[in-house]
């Protein structure tokens, strides 16, 4: 499988990166209950994404009760002994214990984070350790000696952030640009042709401050994957079915529109709308690794093929016509006048 650098540093990703949020998620009281799959499934995805070169697993500590995910992640590479051929991503960052202490990115609890994922994932060390989020109550120096620590201590490689507003990017890579601090090398966010908001700030700053983006929900919660009809509820058993107020904030007109073209050109290539949605990712010269989820073989086969799969400039100019969003004041007075910002 192809791989590219993780924005401007030296670790190379494939350019597929299995998402681990489903595993385990069986349970009734789950809050992906019933769109997850169980511990044997799991193990079966990893194994057959490791086979076809998907060396890279994304998961966090709040995936699943009790950091489930991180732990199903761990016993998996201890059983199959192959720590030393995957790339661990984890996160940090929402309530994990109680109290006013049991949440945030404060120096107090990314210590006590980092030790309790190790331990879940039983390993030495957490290749790229992202925070879920900004935390508006700590300042972001802090947060970032902290990880600094944790990258001299050998307990963590590679730093990176997710879910983060533009300016608080700007002011992460200053600091550690200022302060000889480790700064963050990956951004993970959601992006898809549904949604391209992205594109007006942190974009740019990824290209700007060398980070890698990794895209996550890109098939927009399975709704770019073809299983849905215009008019028509949700099909049995799919996320959205579960997810109703997602499902109507896809319902309209503009996401339609995105669909049928995904659809159209699927259909011209012989291809899946899912390997159409992200190939249009991997088209994106800013992306590093494209986030996916499966909770079958089946569903993991499908995204695999997206790897192999390229399109046209003239492929990907038509999605980007179809997909087109109001960019809004400033962004258009600047590009209607020097055709970028």
């Amino acid at each position: 499988m192809e791989t590219r650098n993780l924005g401007t540093s030296g670790l190379q990703v494939p350019v597929l990166c299995l998402g681990a949020m489903t595993f385990g998620e069986v349970d009734e009281k789950s809050f992906m209950h019933k769109v997850g799959c169980d511990e044997a499934t799991s193990f079966a995805i990893m194994n057959r994404a490791l086979e076809k070169g998907v060396n890279f697993i994304d998961t966090a500590d709040v995936y699943g009760p009790d950091g489930l995910s991180e732990k199903i992640v761990g016993r998996w590479m201890q059983q199959e002994q192959n720590r030393d051929r995957v790339i661990i991503a984890t996160k940090f960052r929402f309530r994990m214990g109680e109290g006013a202490n049991g949440t945030g990115a404060s120096r107090y609890r990314i210590v006590r984070t980092v030790e309790e994922s190790l331990k879940r994932l039983q390993t030495d060390r957490i290749d790229l350790y992202q925070i879920h989020m900004q935390d508006a109550d700590t300042p972001e120096e802090e947060t970032l000696r902290a990880l600094d620590d944790l990258v001299r201590a050998g307990k963590v490689l590679y730093l990176g952030a997710s879910n983060y507003a533009a300016y608080r990017l700007t002011e992460s890579q200053w600091t550690s640009r200022t302060q000889h601090l480790e700064r963050f090398v990956a951004l993970q966010m959601q992006y898809s042709l549904i949604a391209r908001e992205l594109e007006r700030e942190h974009v740019p700053a990824c290209t700007r401050y060398g980070m890698g983006l990794l895209p996550w929900s890109p098939l927009a919660a399975g709704f770019l994957s073809g299983k849905y009809e215009k008019n028509q509820p949700p099909p049995v058993g799919v996320r959205l079915e579960k997810w109703k107020d997602r499902f109507r904030a896809f319902d309209n007109e503009r996401a339609w529109t995105i669909l049928d073209a995904v659809r159209g050109v699927a259909t011209a290539r012989g291809a899946t709308p899912a390997m159409v949605s992200l190939a249009w990712l991997l088209a994106k010269p800013y992306v590093s690794s494209v986030i996916f989820g499966a909770r079958s073989l089946e569903q993991l086969d499908e995204n695999l093929a997206a790897a192999d799969f390229r399109l046209t400039a003239e492929e990907v100019a038509s999605l980007d016509a179809a997909s087109a969003f109001d960019l809004g004041y400033p962004y258009t007075f600047m590009a209607n006048i020097q055709k970028r910002w």
